[in-house]
């Protein structure tokens, strides 16, 4: 691998040596890509219909006014407590960049979303993390107690990207009573439509119960929409405001805006969607289990294989037998539930892992 020279000008140190976001291996026509938590479903009709024409020499509306007063309704909040961005990742940094500076920290649960800790270092900020249970679940109990003066955010991601595993309503509740009412905790959502576990926390059910709360969600994985980059946040307007000031002006596009509309409109349907996909992922994951794997539950649309030092091996098994998956050494491999024809192919391989690593 050819080493990068030093940069020719003067840039942050921190920032030359952070690591650049990987997005998942790309696969060959005849593999699976089940790397990057997409959904295998085709784009609804009718979203492609919203689509199709386009004046794309017009910039979009900034605010996404028509989006955010669409969601107000469903959450009975007011469009200014809504704001839309290029993707909930997006949103997530404008959060911390508008919280958190030089000398700040933000605590987030470690394995978790992995451009978490890259965002708090491009806002100048430390990351805290906070290692998962046993059970690859958050330790709400230990984050709280990582709470500092110098803390400004709290990053709680459920279910947890890569291991699936949820929050439940009661462990958030007591999270939210034991860390400052000043504190602002950012709840990532991004696969909340998937879950079927009725302790679950639900974002949506606190709205207005918090005023440091800030509730993700995205329109990428269970609208489908991955390729449009629209995702949306829920918070009090002083917080939501300060992060409007931190973002890139229009990024959220006309198409985009458009394809949220439409698939507001058709949304039974790809709810439809998206339980095949929960019961696809219950079955794969009960089938992982008889094949002797100790796999996290997962609300999610992907599963965890904690094959902890053998990962970088077991990911190029999955690799070389057609399943793409993403790897995380030397922890686990995440593997996204995609088509069905996908399921036979991912057992037979994880089957022979599992035996021989």
């Amino acid at each position: 691998m050819t080493e990068t020279p030093a940069p020719a000008v003067r840039l942050r140190p921190e920032i030359v040596a952070l690591p650049a976001y990987k997005q998942g291996r790309a696969a060959s026509p005849e593999a699976f890509k089940l790397s990057s938590n997409e959904n295998p479903f085709p784009p609804h009709p009718a979203v492609l219909a919203a689509i199709r024409d386009l004046d794309i020499n017009r910039y979009p509306d900034a605010t996404a006014l028509v989006v955010r007063e669409r969601l107000a309704a469903r959450h009975g909040v007011t469009p200014d407590e809504i704001i839309v961005g290029a993707g909930s990742v997006a949103l997530l940094a404008q959060l911390i960049s508008a919280a958190a500076t030089v000398g700040d920290e933000v605590v987030f649960a470690w394995r978790s979303f992995e451009a978490y800790p890259g965002l708090v270092t491009v806002a100048g900020a430390t990351s805290v993390r906070v290692p998962l249970t046993a059970d690859a679940r958050h330790d709400l109990p230990a984050m709280a107690a990582s709470v500092t003066d110098r803390t400004r955010a709290v990053i709680v991601c459920t279910p947890n990207n890569p291991t699936g595993t949820v929050v439940t309503a009661e462990e958030f509740a007591q999270f939210m009573a034991a860390v400052p009412s000043d504190l602002l905790v950012i709840l990532d959502e991004a696969y909340a439509e998937f879950i079927d576990d009725p302790a679950a926390v639900d974002g949506a059910e606190l709205v207005h119960r918090y005023p440091n709360l800030v509730i993700l969600r995205t329109f990428s994985k269970a609208y489908g929409l991955a390729g449009l980059r629209v995702g949306y946040a829920i918070g009090p307007v002083a917080v939501l405001d300060a992060a409007r000031s931190t973002a890139i002006p229009l990024s959220v596009t006309e198409a985009a805006q458009r394809a949220v509309l439409a698939a507001m409109q058709v949304e039974p349907e790809l709810l439809a969607r998206v339980r095949a996909l929960a019961a696809r992922r219950d079955t794969v994951q009960a089938a992982l289990r008889e094949q002797g794997w100790q796999v996290p539950v997962s609300q999610g649309n992907f599963v965890w294989l904690p094959t902890g030092p053998a990962t970088a091996a077991a990911g190029e098994a999955f690799a070389s037998a057609g399943i793409v998956a993403r790897v995380f050494p030397p922890e686990g491999i995440r593997v996204s539930i995609g088509e069905a024809e996908s399921v036979e192919s991912l057992l037979a391989v994880a089957g022979e892992v599992v035996r021989t690593l």
